[in-house]
């Protein structure tokens, strides 16, 4: 046998001991009728993971191999926020997942910037009560908080790298979005304290690396400050009410919003922001879009307004996963019940049944940073939700020196946002990009991951930018 011959078997051998380490549930949850689904070389898989047998909680997760060498690029575990939204309808389906929801829910086109092109990417819908999830137990829904969603969130990664054991030693990162600005840092916490815990025979550990935030919401204070601010230095609100919130509002008390005038002028802030979308000032809203909370929020979370970008690709994710042969491809029901999907949930959104929400995960990332983890924070510069001035309030309360100064940073020879390194923590813009950045700048967003993974600064030359 020539040394051709002899490379080929190896690389023969090689795939089959990968392919064939999938347990039995692994191989029921590989997903083989996926309607509309383009031709593609990796595989993908969807199902639930009981993280409380005794309630009967279960998680759902829809994980998607590496387009090349899954078994040796990183592991991303992928959440959206809310808190109460789906990582399948947004991550998946509208900005990171390599098939995204097209022609108004009734077919679906591959996405060339996803991010399974540089590692294995895990959706989970949590907690239980967000998209597919669930429980049988109907007081788990008021207890959910989020040391509830990062318990529960530790617990299903236990059991799938049980049910996925060929992933154990991979890298491994958090990502997220949005209110997952809270869960991901308390679960990166969680994985890194039950790591510690040697003794800890019952529980694996998990090759952590870093946690990647995108316009997450942080620290209350510091939030609703930047989120006033924007809202005034964009136009949005009048001088004179800009000034009544200044004059009024003190967001590190917990009895600001018992203040008439605060109130009064926070509800001004939300009363133009219904008419436009808040979460991307430039774009059009879906006109025909009906899901926007009418009534007051819980004053103690910023709302959410329930606008997309497409403008309705929130519309078009609702449709397609509430088609039969969407949920059986997709393991998410045994027959033709449908079971009623939506993008977020009304109840656990209007924080009717959220128990805890800390004020800050500051501390969180100070732990994180001074055990040396990866941390990089993003900002899609539009975005009047959780805009970049909140982001930069709460990095600038860390008080981290700089590594590298503020300068541009490119894609494709043309400016992409701004960069700066901390140390301990990389901070960067999306120049016109809203909430969700992916959606808005999906090549720029593919290049950007890249370089966090690599742990390299994204090009900061337009020589050195290149196409992805």
């Amino acid at each position: 046998m020539n040394f051709f011959n002899v490379s080929i078997a190896l690389c023969l051998c090689t795939l089959f001991a990968f392919v064939s380490s999938d347990t039995p549930e692994a191989m029921r949850d590989l997903v083989t009728n996926f309607p509309g689904q383009p031709k593609v070389s990796f595989r993908h898989y969807a199902g639930y993971v009981t993280v409380d047998k005794t309630n009967g909680r279960a998680l759902f997760y829809w994980f998607f191999e590496a387009m090349t060498q899954p078994n040796v690029k990183p592991l991303v575990l992928w959440l959206n926020g809310g808190p109460g939204c789906s990582s399948v309808g947004y991550g998946a389906t509208q900005e990171i997942g390599p098939f995204l929801v097209d022609n108004k829910g009734n077919s679906i086109k591959f996405n060339p910037y996803a991010w399974n092109k540089e590692a294995n990417i895990l959706f989970l819908e949590s907690p239980a009560g967000v998209g597919f999830s669930y429980s049988n137990t109907s007081s788990d829904y008021r207890k959910l908080g989020d040391d509830f969603t990062a318990r529960d969130t530790y617990t299903f990664l236990q059991k799938w790298f049980e049910r996925f054991p060929t992933y154990k030693e991979n890298k491994f990162f958090i990502a997220g979005e949005s209110y997952a600005g809270k869960y991901v840092p308390e679960l990166a916490e969680v994985i890194y304290d039950k790591n510690k815990k040697h003794n800890d025979t019952l529980s694996l550990h998990i090759n952590l690396k870093g946690i990647l935030l995108g316009n997450p919401l942080t620290s209350y204070a510091e939030d609703w400050t930047g989120w006033v601010d924007y809202a005034w230095s964009h136009a949005v609100i009048s001088d004179e009410t800009y000034r009544i919130i200044k004059r009024s509002c003190n967001f590190s008390s917990n009895t600001t919003w018992e203040v008439k005038e605060c109130k009064d002028g926070v509800d001004e802030i939300l009363k133009q922001y219904k008419e436009i979308d808040q979460f991307s000032l430039y774009t059009p809203i879906c006109i025909r879009h009906s899901s926007k909370i009418d009534s007051y929020p819980n004053y103690k979370m910023i709302p959410r307004l329930f606008d997309g970008f497409d403008p309705c690709l929130d519309d078009y994710a609702k449709i397609l996963y509430n088609r039969v042969d969407v949920q059986k491809a997709l393991h998410a029901i045994d027959s033709v019940h449908l079971k009623n999907w939506t993008i977020c949930n009304r109840d656990i959104l209007s924080n009717w049944n959220w128990t805890d929400s800390k004020p800050s995960v500051l501390p969180i990332y100070k732990k994180l940073i001074a055990e040396g983890f990866r941390v990089w924070v993003y900002s899609g510069d539009t975005d009047g939700r959780v805009p970049v001035l909140s982001t930069r309030y709460c990095i600038n309360k860390l008080e981290l020196l700089i590594k590298t100064i503020w300068r541009p940073w490119f894609h494709e020879k043309q400016v992409s946002g701004w960069f700066q390194e901390y140390e301990g923590l990389t901070f960067a813009t999306f120049k016109g990009a809203g909430h969700d950045v992916p959606s808005f700048k999906p090549s720029e967003s593919l290049a950007f991951f890249s370089a966090f993974l690599n742990g390299i600064p994204p090009p900061l030359s337009r020589q050195s930018s290149k196409q992805i």
